[in-house]
């Protein structure tokens, strides 16, 4: 594909790596100071629910862990000055990747898309000009670089909106749920408050929302219409912004977004300011001085030999499968994904349904003269027992950690069954794990469909 390594401006990666390092920084040290710090939740002596696969991932005793946070936010600085940057780069993808798998109650689709990315530029040119690294003569600055780092990033934010948007076509969005749910809880909120408890408010937002992830992908590529998508972009997030907490991914949705401009886009901007608003000329110019050497020479990146070339596109090609791929596994089960969860991670599924549930364990075991009830609260924080409610590959997991409980004091049979309750969407609680079936003889398979889960009843709606 000739089109990825045609010669662009580097202005567009280069404010990209600048704009992602300040937003990894700012995402690290509110893990650091709310997560790790205030809510205790990488306790290594605690609870932590595990990704499947990564069991293994567990947190660093203290001081250990609030050590390994300030190197990772030392590591998002460099990134953002461009200071030894491909081994930051480096240090923060292992280092956020592993902080991502440490609690899945956490789970968030922006982790797992700065996961990807951040392993992604470390293989982009990203510290070629602005940066300490070519002030400092470890690199040679280049003005223009190939296509495809830029193209890669592009086509990331495009499969986040259009699998967004076609996790979007079902029949509870179409009907404003849960959008109606989640506006109601805003209603008493200063001025915006009587817009939310609308009915219409939650189908605009809800057929608004839809249309947006389906079909902005196809607008950003027109010149025409470049500029208009953005404005509904804007809106889109700041609104989202306004009603929920969702971090830094809006932020990082409109850094990823801008990309789809001319690559050079940046550099004419800075031009037109600084013509308008002369007085930024001479702290531009000191700004400059720090990552600028004297008598620079910008140069036009090599081009690639026909190894590397088709390298870069075979490996390409295999991350655009990867990504096309992963979000249609659901489609392997004949479970409802919003219900079961099976195949909901990693498919760009965001902000779908409102779901909670309540429930107990019992256990039984060969040391115990009668069946124990478990209450999850009492081994759970807050936010760990409001989603294990809700995900089964966690109610599973818990099981078994009840099942070694009671390994440790001695037993030798253990039997754990769950008594779990769950609604979807403003439905009534239903039944959602099978409370015959013993947990701890069931394992958690990546790909295969779970009978112990009870199927959703499409109940009316209260």
């Amino acid at each position: 594909m000739p089109f990825l390594f045609k010669k662009i401006d580097i202005s567009s990666l280069v404010l990209f790596r600048i704009v992602f390092g300040i937003l990894a920084l700012i995402d690290i040290a509110s893990t650091f100071f709310y997560k790790h710090l205030f809510k205790n939740a990488f306790d290594s002596t605690g609870f932590q629910f595990h990704y499947y696969g990564f069991e293994w991932v567990v947190p660093f005793p203290e001081p250990l862990m609030s050590i390994f946070f300030i190197i990772l936010m030392m590591a998002a600085i460099n990134i953002t000055l461009g200071y030894r940057y491909k081994m930051s780069a480096l240090i923060f993808a292992l280092g956020f990747t592993y902080t991502f798998f440490l609690e899945k109650a956490f789970y968030l689709n922006h982790g797992y898309l700065v996961c990807w990315i951040s392993f992604l530029i470390i293989f982009f040119p990203a510290n070629r000009n602005y940066a300490l690294d070519v002030k400092r003569g470890a690199v040679s600055s280049l003005n223009k670089i190939s296509y495809w780092p830029i193209f890669i990033l592009q086509f990331m934010m495009g499969v986040v909106y259009f699998f967004g948007g076609i996790a979007k076509i079902n029949q509870d969005w179409l009907a404003a749920y849960p959008l109606k749910l989640w506006l109601k809880t805003k209603q008493n909120m200063f001025l915006l408050g009587p817009i939310w408890e609308k009915d219409i408010t939650a189908y605009i937002m809800s057929y608004g929302g839809l249309a947006l992830d389906l079909f902005v992908v196809f607008f950003l590529l027109g010149k025409r219409t470049r500029n208009i998508a953005l404005l509904f972009i804007l809106f889109f997030h700041i609104t989202n912004i306004i009603l929920f907490q969702i971090g830094i991914f809006p932020f990082l949705s409109v850094l990823l977004t801008l990309l789809y401009w001319p690559a050079d886009g940046p550099k004419k901007f800075r031009k037109n300011l600084t013509e308008k608003l002369r007085f930024l000329q001479p702290i531009l110019a000191k700004v400059d001085s720090l990552f600028i050497p004297p008598n620079l020479e910008n140069q036009i990146q090599k081009e690639e030999s026909p190894f590397l070339k088709n390298t870069i596109t075979v490996l390409i090609g295999v991350l655009c499968l990867i990504h096309v791929l992963l979000p249609l596994r659901h489609h392997l089960f004949d479970s409802e994904v919003a219900w079961s969860e099976e195949g909901h991670r990693y498919s760009w599924r965001m902000m779908l349904r409102s779901k909670n549930g309540y429930g107990t364990f019992k256990v039984i075991s060969d040391i115990s003269e009668k069946p124990l009830k478990i209450k999850p609260a009492d081994f759970l924080s807050k936010r760990q027992n409001r989603k294990m409610y809700t995900h089964p590959d966690m109610i599973l997991e818990f099981a078994h950690y009840l099942e070694d409980l009671e390994i440790e004091k001695g037993a030798k049979e253990v039997q754990v069954f769950a008594d779990i309750k769950t609604k979807l969407n403003g439905r009534k609680h239903q039944t959602f794990i099978d409370p015959t079936v013993d947990l701890t003889k069931i394992k958690w398979s990546f790909l295969t469909e779970s009978q112990w889960i009870v199927p959703f009843e499409n109940t009316p709606k209260r």
